[in-house]
Order: C-alpha cells, then structure tokens, then sequence
C-alpha cells in the first residue's frame, strides 16, 4: 500500500498497470541471471524504476527517491491534461521505455528538462506527446519561442571496453581466480591492456576468459598479443582493506577514470584486475557524433532549436573529468560549427548528478552551451535557456 509520500510513484505505476510493473521487475531479476555484479549494475542503470519500487512499497526515500515522487508527480498530471491522441503516444512512450535494456530515464529526463525552463520563466507545452512533434517540448516567453529536443547518449559509445562485457568477464574469471588464490595464497595485480577491446556481443570474451585462465594455470606473469596485453604480478601498495571497498579508492587514484577494475579475494588471498582499452577513451566524441546525427531530424527549422542532452552510463569520476578537462565543451562547440547544427540555437549537457543531486548552492547546474552563429543567439527572451553556463 503506497504511503503520502509515495502517492505519485504508486499513480504513475498504476498508469502502467500493476501486473506490467511487476512483470518488469522480474525481467530485470531474470537480467541479473544471479550475478551480484550485473545485479549491482543494473540497480543503477534502473535507478528509477527501483526508487518507483521504494516508493510504493512505502520504504524510506533518499534524494532519489524525492526527486523521483516529484518528477512522478508531473508526469501523472501530464498524462491526465493531454487529449486522447496525446495519451496514446505518453503511453506508447513509458510502455517502450519498460522493455528489453530500455528505462525510463527518458520519461524523467523529459520531466526534469521540463521543470528547469519552467523555473526560468517559460511556458511548456508537451509538443511531441501533444502533437506528435519530432521535438518534445515547446517554450515560450513574450514573442519569442525555442523547440526543445530530449536525447540520451550512452558514454558506452565512446569506450572500447564495454562496462557490461566487463562484467560478464568478471562472473566468468571469479571461479578460476578462488581456485587459484587458494593455491597461491597473497596479493596480485592483473592487468589487462585490451588493445582491441571487449564489447557485450564481441566473440572475444570467451576468448579472453581462456587467456586469464590459461596465464593462471600456466605459472606464467605475461602473455601478449595484438588484441591484448595480460601481466600479473605482486599488489605492491596497500590499503586499509583487502577487499573491494577498501581498495576501490586507492585504485582508483591509481589507474584513473578510464580503468575497469575488480577485487576477487578468497582463502586469505586477493586479486585486483585492472584493465584498459588500447587507446584512449572518447565519450566525447560520440555525444558530438549523437548530436550531429539527431538534429536534422528534431527540429522543424521555423524556431531556434535546444538539444538536451543526458548523458548516461557515466561515473562521478569520469564525468567530472569531461566536464573540468572541457572535452563535453569542445564536442558540443565543434558540432555547433557543422551543418548538421544550423537550427540548433543551444546545447545542454546533465549527467545523473545533476538530474538527482544539488549542488551547496540548492541548484543543479547543467553544461549549457550558445551557438554564436544562429540568428537567436542574442535573443534576450530567450537568454536564460541558451546562454553559456
């Protein structure tokens, strides 16, 4: 039974229907096949459903959880103002976002998005749900009105070594790796340079799961070849614990943002696996490549457009490295140069950070970026959702 404070996660799942939202947590059950590890994952990838969960079950709400019962909220009362055609494409929507590896960041992105130009002034109107518009909201002030296009880009399409396939290789490797830490009591380091990567689909993964397991059962510390790089050798530095949490931040001061890493420990032993692709990341690029391949389509050209962006599959770490070495800020000012972005007005960036938590300040600051070249960059109506953060 939902609680007052549930109240719109319990009506947004009854707009979906009980029976698909428990059915949908089963699917996400089934995903995790037992693993703690993908289960972990997907408890964060499924952010939002889980908190939906919480919240009806009525159990204790965090920063998540309130954000999400408020983001409900609006989008219940969405639903309720549009017409019938509108419903049907809310709907259709949500339903989408409920299957396979979908979520329904999109939905809360949309809402979120929303609120923020509400809170600047402007008038919202749903278009795309409304009217079936390629951009979902339209916002005004005075005379003057800007068409807003919602996108997700996952940072898995800057990477070369997959986070999920990462995963997977861990569940495979734990078995071989508490055997033989149990033969070969002590503290190791596996690294792993990927040089030709390691995707979800790729048939490399078994593959590679036979090289750690014949470099263990080999005796031997390296093995080499054009698609990766494997060395073992003693954990030289130490930390407070010898398991995950108590080593995660060491090693990760250690190997940087980029790393994939992990801490099998078994029979007094421990083992970190530390890997890398072969070239450096470039999450950047592929939300430059996104934009450039969404806009054309989103926008109808007969007002300024504002791609929003949201940037999942990132860690606080990485993103915070994007966002201070300016890599986010030169993709999107480069695509702002290209043909591709002539009825883009502006361009603006969150991470889930900002979509769920607050800065000191109580305000929750995207990437905001002008494109100079457009004739409405100077627009002073349109000032607050365009000009550069």
């Amino acid at each position: 039974m939902a609680t007052q404070h549930g109240g719109n996660a319990a009506a947004l799942i009854g707009l979906i229907g009980l029976a698909r939202w428990q059915e949908r947590l089963g699917e996400l059950r089934q995903m995790a096949g037992g693993s703690g590890r993908v289960s972990r994952a997907l408890t964060h990838r499924h952010a939002i459903e889980v908190a939906l969960e919480r919240l009806r079950r009525g159990q204790s709400a965090g920063v998540i959880e309130r954000v999400v019962e408020a983001r409900a909220g609006e989008a219940v009362a969405l639903m309720a103002a549009l017409k019938r055609d509108g419903r049907k494409r809310m709907t259709a929507s949500i339903a989408a976002s409920l299957r396979g590896d979908g979520t329904m960041m999109g939905l809360f992105h949309l809402m979120e998005v929303a609120a923020r130009h509400r809170d600047r002034g402007f008038a919202v109107e749903f278009a795309g749900f409304a009217a079936g518009t390629p951009h979902d909201l339209t916002i005004r002030r005075g005379s003057s009105s800007a068409e807003v296009a919602c996108d997700i880009v996952s940072a898995e399409e800057g990477r070369d070594v997959h986070r999920a396939a990462w995963l997977r290789l861990m569940d495979a490797v734990d078995p071989d790796l508490q055997t033989w830490l149990a033969q070969h009591p002590g503290r190791y380091l596996l690294k792993l340079t990927l040089n030709q990567g390691l995707k979800r689909e790729d048939a490399s993964l078994p593959a590679m799961h036979g090289r750690i397991r014949n470099l263990l059962s080999s005796h031997q510390r390296s093995d080499q070849d054009a698609a990766a790089i494997l060395r073992l050798d003693p954990l030289m530095f130490a930390a407070a614990q010898a398991d995950e949490a108590g080593l995660m931040p060491s090693l990760r001061r250690e190997f940087g943002h980029e790393a994939h890493l992990a801490v099998m420990t078994g029979s007094g032993g421990v083992c970190v696996l530390a890997a890398r692709a072969g070239r450096e990341d470039a999450v950047a690029s592929a939300i430059r490549r996104r934009m450039a391949s969404i806009a054309p389509a989103r926008f109808s050209g007969t007002s300024p457009g504002i791609l929003a962006m949201l940037v999942e599959d990132t860690d606080p770490s990485e993103w915070r490295h994007l966002r201070d070495q300016l890599e986010i800020e030169g993709a999107a000012r480069q695509f702002l140069t290209e043909p591709a972005a002539r009825h883009v007005v502006a361009v603006s960036c969150l991470s889930r950070r900002e979509l769920f938590e607050a800065e000191p300040d109580g305000t929750a600051s995207e990437l905001r970026f002008r494109n100079p070249g457009h004739p409405a960059a100077k627009s002073a109506e349109l000032a607050s959702a365009i000009v550069s953060c």
